[in-house]
C-alpha cells in the first residue's frame, strides 16, 4: 500500500475490531446508460463536475463521523456509473479527504471500477500511483455482436487493450467483469469470452447471468435469451473450465486465484459494515448499542451537489426479526458459507435463534454443515429462495 494513504487517527472503538469496516464511493455519470442498467446512473451533459461533487462527498462524510467512532477503514470500492471518468486529480482531492477523517489500514484495498471505453495508459498509471490498487473492469463480452446489443460504448479491442494497460500499469490484481446467458448467445460463445479473459492473465473473474431488472430498456424490449436448461448447461461448462484454470468459486457469481478475493465484496457477503458517499449510495452501520442501521444518499446528482443540512435520504434501523433474513441474504452467497459465530457477532442475536430452522434445512438436505460451516447443498444452490424464506421473522 502506498504510504501517502496512511493516516494520523489512532482511536478504535472496540467495536471496530468484530465487525470490518469499509466505504462505497459511488460516482453517478457514465457516458451512455447501457439497456441493462438499474443502477443509479446518469448520461454525462457537458463537463463532469469533478471538484464539486469530490467537495460535496467530504462535506457530507463529516456528517456521518459520529458513526465510525474511530474505526479502521478495511477497503474502499468507487463503483458508478464510470468512475473511471474521473481524474487520478480528483481522486487525489477525495483520498486526502477521507485521510483527515478517516483511518486506513495499512493493508486497505482501494478498488476503482473502470470502463474499457474511457480509459488510456496515463490514466491507469495515475490511478496506481494514488494508491488505487485493484481495478474491476467492465468488459460485458468479447463477442462484437454481443458488447452492440448490450450498448457498450467498447469494442473488443478496447477491452483487451483496458486489461494490458492496467497490467502495464502495475495493477496485478483486478477483476474482469464477464456476463452470460445473452442474447440468443451458444455455450461456446460464452466459453469464448471466459477463455480470453483467462488468457488475458486476469486473477479475478465475475462472472454472472444477466438479469432483465424494471426500469430497464432490456425489460421494456426484452431480449431473447437462452433457455432455462440451456443456462445450467453454460454455467456448469463455466465453472468447470475455471476451475481447470484455477480459479476457485467463492461467491456465486465470483471466481478468484488464490489471494485475489474482493476483500471489499466478502466485508458484505459476511454481513459487515461500509459507509456510503455519493448519489445514492447505500450503507449500513452497526452501533455500539447493538443496533443495526441502513441508510441511502439522496439518488439525483444535482441534489447531491446543493449543500443541505443532511444528504441522507433515508436511514432506519433492520428489524430484530429481520436480522437473520438480512445475514442469510448475504452469507448463503459465499460457497465456504458462514459459522454459528459469525452470525452471532454480526448479527448480535444468538445462534440458538435459527438452530431450528438450521436443523429443520440440514434434514431436508438443503443446508450442510462441515467443520462449523454451514452452507447450502448443491440442491440448496438450486432452491435459494426457499432456504432464506425460512428465515422470515425468525
Amino acid at each position: 500500500m502506498n504510504d501517502s494513504l496512511s493516516s494520523p487517527l489512532s482511536t478504535e472503538s472496540s467495536q471496530s475490531k468484530a465487525i470490518p469496516l469499509s466505504l462505497y464511493v459511488h460516482i453517478p455519470w457514465c457516458v451512455r446508460k447501457c439497456p441493462y442498467c438499474d443502477f443509479n446512473s446518469h448520461e454525462r451533459k457537458g463537463d463532469l463536475p469533478e471538484q464539486a461533487y469530490i467537495a460535496a462527498m467530504l462535506e457530507d462524510l463529516e456528517q456521518d463521523l459520529d458513526l465510525i467512532q474511530g474505526r479502521e477503514l478495511q477497503s474502499i470500492f468507487i463503483g458508478g456509473g464510470t468512475p473511471s471518468l474521473f481524474s487520478a486529480t480528483a481522486y487525489e482531492t477525495l483520498f486526502k479527504g477521507l485521510q483527515k477523517h478517516l483511518r486506513f489500514a495499512r493493508d486497505i484495498e482501494i478498488t476503482l471500477e473502470a470502463n474499457p471505453g474511457t480509459l488510456e495508459q496515463g490514466r491507469f498509471e495515475g490511478y496506481h500511483s494514488l494508491g488505487i490498487n485493484r481495478l474491476s473492469i467492465g468488459v460485458q463480452s468479447f463477442d462484437p455482436a454481443q458488447l452492440n446489443k448490450l450498448g457498450r460504448i467498447h469494442n473488443s479491442d478496447d477491452a483487451r487493450r483496458a486489461i494490458a494497460c492496467a497490467q502495464h500499469a502495475g495493477f496485478s490484481n483486478f477483476n474482469v467483469d464477464l456476463m452470460h446467458g445473452l442474447n440468443e448467445q451458444s455455450q461456446a460463445e460464452a466459453m469464448q469470452d471466459l477463455e480470453i479473459a483467462i488468457s488475458a492473465g486476469a486473477p479475478h473473474i465475475s462472472w454472472y447471468q444477466l438479469t432483465i431488472e424494471a426500469n430497464t430498456e432490456f425489460f421494456k424490449r426484452p431480449p431473447s435469451l437462452p433457455l432455462e436448461t440451456e443456462m445450467h448447461r453454460m454455467q456448469a461448462a463455466g465453472l468447470s473450465l475455471l476451475n481447470d484454470a484455477g480459479f476457485a468459486r467463492y461467491e456465486v457469481s465470483a471466481y478468484a486465484k488464490a489471494g485475489h478475493q474482493s476483500r471489499h465484496n466478502l466485508n458484505y457477503w459476511q454481513f459487515g459494515d461500509y459507509l456510503a458517499l455519493g448519489a445514492g449510495a447505500h450503507g449500513k452501520i452497526s452501533h455500539a448499542n447493538g443496533d443495526i442501521y441502513r441508510y441511502q444518499k439522496t439518488r439525483k446528482p444535482e441534489d447531491y451537489l446543493q449543500r443541505q443540512p443532511s444528504r441522507t435520504s433515508k436511514r432506519e434501523p433492520v428489524a430484530t426479526e429481520d436480522l437473520a433474513l438480512e445475514f442469510m441474504m448475504n452469507a448463503l452467497r459465499l460457497e465456504q458459507g458462514f459459522t454459528r459465530q459469525l452470525f452471532s457477532e454480526r448479527t448480535g442475536q444468538s445462534s440458538q435463534t435459527i438452530d431450528a430452522i438450521l436443523a429443520k434445512l440440514q434434514q431436508q438436505g438443503l443446508l450442510q454443515e462441515q467443520n462449523h460451516l454451514i452452507r447450502p447443498s448443491a440442491r440448496g444452490f438450486e432452491l435459494i429462495d426457499s432456504i432464506l424464506s425460512e428465515f422470515l421473522n425468525a
